[in-house]
């Protein structure tokens, strides 16, 4: 091929990679927000910027007792991999916190372009969860914070024992559920423990225990995962929590990835026939152990209680 031909075909290769680019642009970041998405937040970011996520966080922490960024796979139903996802990216404002005190967690969510994000959905009747886990899943907290009118989030956050923590943050924006996840110091030896063994039964603070049924779950498969609390040999009938019998969060061992799982319903029947479990639905990705942590309510108070579950 002579020099002349050659160039008058690298217009055309140009043309071909520069539409490859911005199709590869558009799968790594298809939520980038226009003009249209900047006018409808407006609105929402004046109404939150009053208070409507409520006066104040909540706090329930438990007794010490492969979807990924777009840089790396994605597998089913796992979030919390990574720092930025679906164009959005989560900023801790001090990582470092000091062991036993009590202090402020603030992060804001930002887009692409570093600006912070104020409207976000209501899930399970709050439009931030906040999760945050020693990295051997021996302490576990789920927050509620509140948001200012600048997009920064806060809640007070104690940490009793040193070590390294993964925080996530939960939500929905524009309709899609993302989980974004950071991490979190505290200074100070850090005794770590071992993954407790495997058990159909577990205890929470105030006499509970409670029951994991459902069979043993398989890698990539749906599981259902029952739970039945008693206490002092009774069934309890719980309340409803953040919209649901009960709120489960699962955190998979080494990495921390979070698993989206979905409540079922239950407490149907009536009489000796009624059903009281707290039913979930969760696909485990891959074979290897799992912390499951079920928040329940009963007499006006949220309990946790964990469990490791071993896939096959």
């Amino acid at each position: 091929m002579t020099a002349p031909v050659k160039l008058a075909g690298f217009p055309a290769i140009l043309a071909v990679l520069f539409a490859g680019g911005a199709l590869a642009g558009g799968l790594i970041d298809p939520d980038a927000p226009g003009p249209k998405a900047e006018a409808q937040s407006a609105g929402r970011r004046a109404a939150e910027a009053h208070g409507m996520d409520g006066m104040a966080g909540d706090t329930h922490a438990a007794a010490d007792g492969e979807r990924t960024s777009a840089h790396g796979p994605m597998s089913m139903g796992v979030r919390g991999l990574a720092v930025a996802e679906n164009g959005l990216r989560i900023v801790v404002e001090d990582p470092e916190l000091r062991r036993g005190r009590t202090e402020m967690l603030r992060f804001r969510i930002v887009d692409d372009q570093g600006r912070a994000v104020r409207d976000f959905d209501v899930e399970h009747t709050k439009r931030m969860h906040v999760i945050v886990a020693r990295r051997d899943l021996a302490t576990f907290q789920h927050l509620h914070p509140v948001m200012a009118a600048d997009g920064t989030w806060s809640t007070p956050l104690r940490l009793r024992r040193a070590g390294s923590y993964r925080v996530f943050a939960d939500f929905s924006h524009d309709g899609r559920a993302t989980t974004l996840a950071s991490d979190l110091r505290v200074d100070g030896a850090a005794d770590l423990v071992p993954l407790p063994a495997p058990a159909s039964t577990a205890k929470s603070a105030g006499g509970y225990a409670v029951r994991l049924g459902g069979g043993a779950p398989r890698a990539g498969q749906e599981s259902a995962l029952r739970f039945t609390i008693t206490k002092d040999g009774r069934p309890v009938r719980v309340e409803p929590y953040l919209g649901a019998d009960g709120h489960l969060v699962a955190l998979r061992e080494g990495d921390l990835a979070f698993l989206h799982v979905h409540p079922t319903e239950q407490g149907h029947g009536t009489g000796a026939g009624r059903d009281d479990s707290i039913g979930f639905e969760a696909t485990f990705p891959t074979s290897g152990r799992y912390r499951l942590f079920l928040q329940f309510k009963h007499e006006g108070r949220v309990r946790t209680v964990a469990f490791t579950s071993e896939v096959e």
